[in-house]
C-alpha cells in the first residue's frame, strides 16, 4: 500500500514538472515559434539594450504653399458664378504671368450656397447666393511670394480671399539621409552609456527600426496693408523648418 502511494506521488510530481516546463518554454517567442520577431513588442522585455535615437536637420524652406481664391455674392446663382469666374480668371492669369506653372495651381474647394436672413417674426428671407472658389498654389520661388500675393490681391479686387501661406521643403529626401545618420549615432551613444553604467559590454545591434519622421511647416498670415489706396509690399519670411527622424535599436549584451 505504501509502495503504491509512493509510486503515485513520484509520478504526479513528474507530471507537474513536465506540464510546468511547457509554458515556460513557450513564453519565449523566439524559442516557441522558431522565427525572428518582426516588431518591438514581439521581443522579450529582458533581451538586450533597447534605445531610441533622434536626428534633426535644420532646413530653410524652398517652397511656399499659398491658399487663395475668390468669393462673390449676388441675387442669383448665375450672376454670382459669373462674377466669381471673371475674378478667378484674372487671378489665374496673374499667377501664370508671375511664373507659377499651371500644374502648381490646384482647386481646393468650390462652394455655392444660399445666403439667408431671419426676420424678427421668424420668417426666412433669401438674400441671394454666394460662390466661393479656392485654390492652393505652389510657389517654387520663395522670394517671389510677397510679390505674387500683391499681384493676385490686385487682380481679384474686393472678391479676393487669401487664407494664408505656408512653407515647406519640396524634396526632403536628401535631408532624411543626414537626419537618419544622426539618429543612429544618437542611439549608439545612448546604448553605450547604458552599457557602461551597467558594467556590461555592448554587443552588436540585432534590431533596427526607423520611426516617425516629422517636417513642421511654418505659417505666416501677415497679409496686405492698404495705405492711401496703394498696396505695400507684403512681408513674407519662410524662416527655418526642422526635419526630425527617429530610430529604435536593440543591442546584444556580451
Amino acid at each position: 500500500m505504501r509502495k503504491g502511494l509512493l509510486l503515485g506521488l513520484v509520478i504526479g510530481i513528474a507530471l507537474i514538472g513536465a506540464v510546468g516546463w511547457i509554458p515556460l518554454a513557450s513564453a519565449n517567442p523566439v524559442a516557441s515559434s522558431g522565427t525572428t520577431p518582426q516588431t518591438l513588442s514581439d521581443w522579450p522585455d529582458n533581451l538586450g539594450i533597447w534605445v531610441t535615437g533622434q536626428g534633426k536637420v535644420a532646413v530653410v524652406p524652398d517652397t511656399a504653399i499659398l491658399s487663395l481664391g475668390v468669393e462673390a455674392q449676388a441675387v442669383t446663382v448665375e450672376k454670382a458664378m459669373d462674377e466669381a469666374a471673371v475674378a478667378m480668371d484674372r487671378v489665374i492669369a496673374t499667377l501664370r504671368a508671375n511664373g507659377v506653372d499651371e500644374k502648381d495651381i490646384k482647386t481646393q474647394w468650390f462652394n455655392i450656397y444660399p445666403v439667408r436672413r431671419w426676420t424678427d417674426n421668424g420668417q426666412e428671407i433669401l438674400l441671394g447666393y454666394r460662390v466661393t472658389n479656392m485654390v492652393t498654389v505652389k510657389i517654387r520661388d520663395v522670394e517671389a511670394t510677397g510679390r505674387i500675393i500683391d499681384a493676385v490681391a490686385k487682380a481679384g479686387g474686393d472678391l479676393i480671399r487669401i487664407q494664408g501661406v505656408s512653407f515647406t521643403v519640396d524634396d526632403p529626401s536628401q535631408y532624411y539621409v543626414e537626419a537618419r545618420a544622426e539618429a543612429v549615432a544618437d542611439a549608439i551613444t545612448k546604448a553605450q552609456q547604458l552599457a557602461d553604467l551597467a558594467g556590461v559590454q555592448l554587443g552588436k545591434p540585432f534590431y533596427i527600426s526607423e520611426g516617425s519622421s516629422y517636417t513642421p511647416i511654418y505659417m505666416d498670415y501677415r497679409m496686405m496693408a492698404f495705405e492711401g489706396g496703394s498696396i505695400s509690399t507684403t512681408p513674407i519670411s519662410p524662416g527655418e523648418t526642422e526635419i526630425t527622424l527617429t530610430v529604435q535599436m536593440a543591442f546584444a549584451i556580451q
